[in-house]
């Protein structure tokens, strides 16, 4: 046998296109900030994408397939330190989800870009532009939330850094391919255990948590008051 056929399936397609989802938002709320003013709205619109995608991913981490689902693959610190132990092996570490070394990645990974989003609805660019919830604030609360939207984007940047890293560390010296998986959704046969895999990926249940959160997102965006800037 060859081919998909020797695969089975284990990332769900709404986990992957969440993760690709964040790749595209990051870079494009990056590039948007990066290229000024007149790019903002599409700044917020990647912002506003990304709470979404993240307000997804948790609720996903409950309701979601197995493998997606937080208490799967979240373990303590034992498994944590157990793993570590055997990482400089150049043997195959496979696993069926997220590694214990990996859900702690998940996790941080999930709270930076939470926090990034969140402080996005309140901050300003002290110029022209201002996030959504502006007017929720004081104008010295905005710039503190400002200051740590941006500070946290670089504690995003370092992970995401890390993130790569630990990439081309399980391709080279491992021999594990992380990435095709989160393309195909599929794992080797032959690296799993008997049995293992996703029967249903709930693409209805996907679908409806994303429209409930975008719809939350959109009726707490317009009932908001409307910002009153003064930087003069």
């Amino acid at each position: 046998m060859s081919g998909e056929s020797t695969r089975r399936l284990v990332w769900d397609l709404p986990l992957r296109l969440f993760h690709w989802g964040v790749v595209v938002c990051v870079a494009g709320a990056w590039a948007t900030a990066e290229l000024g003013v007149e790019w903002f709205a599409w700044h917020r619109r990647f912002g506003y994408s990304l709470l979404v995608l993240v307000a997804f991913r948790v609720a996903w981490g409950f309701v979601g397939p197995e493998h997606a689902r937080f208490s799967s693959f979240v373990r303590g610190p034992r498994a944590v330190a157990a793993y570590l132990r055997g990482i400089a092996s150049r043997e195959p570490t496979q696993t069926v989800g997220h590694s214990p070394l990996g859900a702690l990645a998940v996790l941080a990974m999930l709270a930076l870009l939470a926090v990034q989003a969140l402080t996005g609805l309140f901050a300003n660019d002290a110029i022209f532009n201002s996030g959504p919830l502006y007017g929720y604030v004081s104008s010295a609360l905005s710039d503190r939330l400002t200051s740590l939207h941006k500070g946290n984007f670089d504690w995003l940047l370092a992970l995401i850094a890390l993130h790569l890293a630990a990439i081309a560390f399980y391709a080279l010296w491992k021999r594990v391919d992380l990435v095709r998986p989160m393309i195909t959704g599929r794992k080797r046969a032959a690296d799993l255990p008997p049995g293992a895999g996703v029967a249903s990926q709930r693409l209805w249940l996907a679908v409806a948590l994303v429209a409930i959160a975008a719809l939350a997102l959109w009726w707490v965006i317009e009932t908001a008051p409307a910002a009153s800037m003064s930087f003069f």
